[in-house]
Order: structure tokens, then C-alpha cells, then sequence
């Protein structure tokens, strides 16, 4: 079995093929299985397996330990294996964390390219973490983005992702004016571990994207329930719908309902769908991650490493 570095794996993933092997995964017939999510105290555990019934399958194990900033150590730990769909031999190891920051990065570009205005060329982040270190150049991929504001509850963290950002050719800088930043912005994402509301939906303006990255459970949420309101909403699969605190808690308090959710990122895949009505309308995304994504990715870098 092959096993790639942290670097290794970054490189085997450039977004541009990323993003054509996201697409043509959710085109792929695929099983996968609910996600196992178990819960350790404060830290949670994810295993993510999927395959498809011919050529490969895979498993992610992520562990999610929010403390660890205080010591130092990225919050999110994972690895990923590809094995040969035929004969269970494991032929790839990937660094998970690279993996999952730019495939979870890949599903948001290219949920955007369907879903916001073709001259979004203004980026907001929220959050400073390794899937937030990764947005500009997915969006790049997908968007004609020139510009990228940064705000971060630790304004040191967006002072820094903005320096690097820059040090890439990007245009970019830290804020800490987040009602300013959103306003001015086409497209607002959002990547942080955050439990309560960030973005208020009285700051929105039409035209707006907004990206929700980083919910996971049903508990956590980034956005208010006005956001929900004024978004024509949408899903990277329908286990978002029980997973995201973002979903599951405005649908279970009859702020939104099953209907107000306008479809997938699967099924604006697999039917080539750009819904969009008008410049005015505000379209929202959420994704929980998908194992599609997962092994998507895999097989890309697989494609170029063991061929």
C-alpha cells in the first residue's frame, strides 16, 4: 500500500481536477452508508465508508477534538484508505486532514459555481482554519474571485491566513468588522467548530451566496434563522437534513419546512442544474460532508499515483 504525506496528498488534489472528479462522482453510482458518528465527552469520532461496485471503495476516520488548539494540534485527525473494490487489497493511504479541507473546500466551489451569480468576484471567510486556508484557491477554481476578507474570532488567525493568502498572489486581508464584510460581499463562507449563530441574516443583501461549512451535528450551527428565511436553500446530500444544526434545528422548530429546501449538490450534479432565478435571489448551501467527496478525491489521486 502506497501512503502519501500531508504534502503528498495536497499535491495529488489540484482543484481544478478536484472539482471535475466531485462532479463526476455524484454522477457515479455509489453506496454509502449514514455516516458513524460516535460522541467521546466533548470529542467525536466519524467513520465515512463508500464504494462504488466496481472499481474502489474507501473509509475515512476522523477524530474531532475542538481542545486541541489550546494544545497546539489541529482539532480535526484523519486518514483515509482506497482499496480495490474486487479485492479488498488497500492500495492508497492518504493524509485525511489534507483530503477532507480540500474536497470539503472542492464541494463548496463547486456548489457555488451552480448556485451563485457567474461574476461573484468578492469572497468573505469566516473562520481561519485548514478548510478556511483552502477556500480562495477552490474558488478560484470555480469563480472569478479577486478579492478575500477574512474574520476570525481570534483576529491574530485571520491576520495570518490573509498574510499567507497573499504571499499566494491573492488579494486579501483580515477584518474585524464582520457585519461590514458580510455586506460588502458575493459570496460568504463560513468554516468554523461555532455552536451558535455567526452570520446574522439582517446583514444580507440580494445576489448574495452563502456557503455553511462547518456544522456537523445536529447541535452546531453558524447561521441564524433568518438567513434560512431569506435563502433558497440547498444540501450537499439529504443526510444534512439530520446532521447540521444549521437544517435540523430551524426545520424541527417549523422556522423552515421540508419543501423550502430546493434540492442537493447530487442532484445539481447528476441533472446539470445551474437553478439560479435572478441576480436577487440569495441561495445558501450547506454541506455535512459527503463520502462521496471522500472517495471521489481518493481516486483522483490514486489515478495519478499508482498509474
Amino acid at each position: 500500500m502506497k501512503v502519501l504525506t500531508a504534502d503528498e496528498t495536497r499535491e495529488a488534489l489540484p482543484f481544478g481536477p478536484l472539482l471535475k472528479a466531485l462532479d463526476e462522482g455524484f454522477k457515479t453510482e455509489t453506496t454509502v452508508p449514514l455516516r458513524h458518528h460516535h460522541e467521546m465527552n466533548d470529542d467525536s469520532l466519524l467513520l465515512m465508508p463508500a464504494w462504488r461496485h466496481k472499481d474502489w471503495g474507501g473509509v475515512k476516520i476522523v477524530n474531532v477534538h475542538p481542545a486541541n488548539g489550546e494544545r497546539g494540534l489541529p482539532a480535526v485527525i484523519s486518514s483515509y484508505i482506497l482499496f480495490d473494490r474486487e479485492t479488498g487489497q488497500h492500495k492508497l493511504m492518504l493524509d485525511g486532514s489534507q483530503l477532507t479541507a480540500r474536497r470539503t473546500a472542492a464541494a463548496s466551489a463547486l456548489a457555488a459555481k451552480r448556485l451563485a451569480r457567474p461574476d461573484s468576484h468578492k469572497l468573505l471567510i469566516i473562520g481561519a482554519g485548514a478548510v478556511a486556508a483552502n477556500l480562495t484557491g477552490a474558488y478560484r477554481a470555480a469563480l472569478p474571485i479577486e478579492d478575500v476578507t477574512i474574520w476570525n474570532r481570534t483576529f491574530s488567525s485571520a491576520e495570518r491566513l490573509a498574510q499567507n493568502l497573499t504571499s499566494e498572489g491573492f488579494i486579501a486581508q483580515a477584518t474585524m468588522d464582520l457585519r461590514k464584510a458580510v455586506q460588502e460581499a458575493d459570496i460568504i463562507s463560513c468554516a468554523t467548530l461555532a455552536h451558535d449563530p455567526i452570520l446574522q441574516g439582517d446583514w444580507l443583501k440580494p445576489g448574495q451566496h452563502i456557503d455553511l461549512i462547518g456544522s456537523f451535528t445536529p447541535t452546531m450551527r453558524e447561521a441564524d434563522d433568518v438567513t434560512l428565511q431569506r435563502s433558497t436553500i440547498y444540501i450537499d446530500t439529504e443526510h444534512a437534513r439530520i446532521e447540521s444544526g444549521d437544517i435540523a434545528i430551524p426545520l424541527a422548530q417549523g422556522v423552515i419546512a421540508e419543501q423550502d429546501i430546493a434540492g442537493t449538490l447530487e442532484d445539481l450534479c447528476r441533472n446539470d442544474l445551474s437553478p439560479r432565478k435572478n441576480d436577487e435571489e440569495i441561495t445558501l448551501f450547506k454541506g455535512v460532508g459527503s463520502a462521496v467527496e471522500d472517495l471521489s478525491a481518493a481516486v483522483l489521486a490514486a489515478n495519478q499515483i499508482l498509474c
